[in-house]
């Protein structure tokens, strides 16, 4: 899409455009803010077309922000709003700001949208709808920034199952920044777990076969944890059928009674605290059990590098 200097943006998205427009018409209308440099249409079927502009210079592209926003044009009220590409971040730095995760989000809903919606919680420093970078099309879940730790946690809970647009939105903490990722999983099992990337609901619970019950949580020190521990966090998500528990290696196999409990467990612990350590949390193998270890072992904490040391170390 059309690279931005983060401070001076001079690209904005056009949304609820009437079918009829042209790419002429769009450019003839924004002209009248100063000179555009780009225009482009984006048509997909079911969908109103929306547009990205791009001016030459940053003040135009403010200027047509306040002057065109909310504007009859063809009968439609037009929808004008900054282009945020995929990796801009905001001018402050919000590193220290309190981040919620917002899954399940209708694909329709604007960034202006969501933060009215949050809005009534306290000051929100940054509100970002996760897009494609190549159609900007919602990837359906988002991020809000709060400075305040008290108000990010009332809106978590109030906004949880709420709805915005068509569909009920889920919010939870952001798991993004919780730590760097360490060495690099390319020996991965393919469970499509790695890094520190949140997975929303739908994709954990595609990732396995459907008869798969199967959890594997690792990332503990040696024994700290029991069949007690893991069962006491674990049980939030449904009920268990069998909790193995490998307290010298720090991890541990739950096998829950359906998928959907064990999907939601791994949506939930992944990157997240269990008695006070940061753990992964992996489909494991259906059967579960020590045979289990070997495919987990490289795509868990410290991947490859872990179990070579533990290789090394058993010698």
């Amino acid at each position: 899409m059309y690279m931005m200097d983060e401070s001076q943006p001079k690209t904005l998205y056009v949304g609820n455009l009437d079918g009829s427009v042209s790419e002429d018409l769009l450019i003839a209308l924004f002209s009248q803010m100063g000179p555009v440099k780009n225009c482009k249409i984006i048509r997909e079927p079911g969908n109103d077309p929306y547009a990205f502009i791009e001016y030459s210079t940053y003040q135009a592209a403010t200027t047509a922000l306040t002057a065109m926003n909310k504007r009859l044009f063809l009968d439609k009220e037009i929808k004008v709003n900054w282009a945020t590409s995929p990796g801009n971040q905001p001018k402050t730095d919000i590193s220290s700001h309190h981040h919620i995760f917002v899954g399940d989000l209708s694909p329709e809903i604007e960034t202006e949208t969501l933060r009215e919606a949050f809005a009534p919680f306290g000051e929100i420093s940054n509100c970002r709808i996760v897009r494609d970078p190549q159609t900007m099309k919602s990837k359906g879940y988002a991020f809000v920034s709060f400075v305040k730790k008290a108000e990010a946690e009332n809106a978590i809970q109030a906004m949880n199952g709420q709805w915005i647009g068509s569909r009920s939105i889920r919010t939870n903490w952001s798991t993004r920044k919780l730590a760097p990722p360490r060495e690099s999983t390319k020996s991965g099992s393919g469970m499509g777990m790695k890094g520190n990337v949140r997975h929303t609901f739908e994709e954990v619970y595609n990732q396995s076969s459907p008869t798969n019950t199967t959890v594997y949580c690792g990332g503990f020190p040696p024994n700290v944890i029991s069949d007690e521990v893991m069962h006491k966090h674990f049980i939030q998500f449904g009920p268990i059928q069998d909790v193995r528990v490998f307290k010298d290696k720090g991890y541990a196999f739950i096998k829950f009674v359906t998928k959907e409990s064990a999907a939601r467990a791994i949506e939930h612990t992944h990157n997240s605290e269990v008695h006070g350590n940061q753990v992964k949390c992996f489909w494991g193998k259906e059967n579960g059990g020590e045979h289990s270890m070997n495919n987990v072992a490289a795509a868990s904490a410290g991947g490859a590098a872990a179990a070579a040391a533990a290789g090394r170390a058993a010698r």
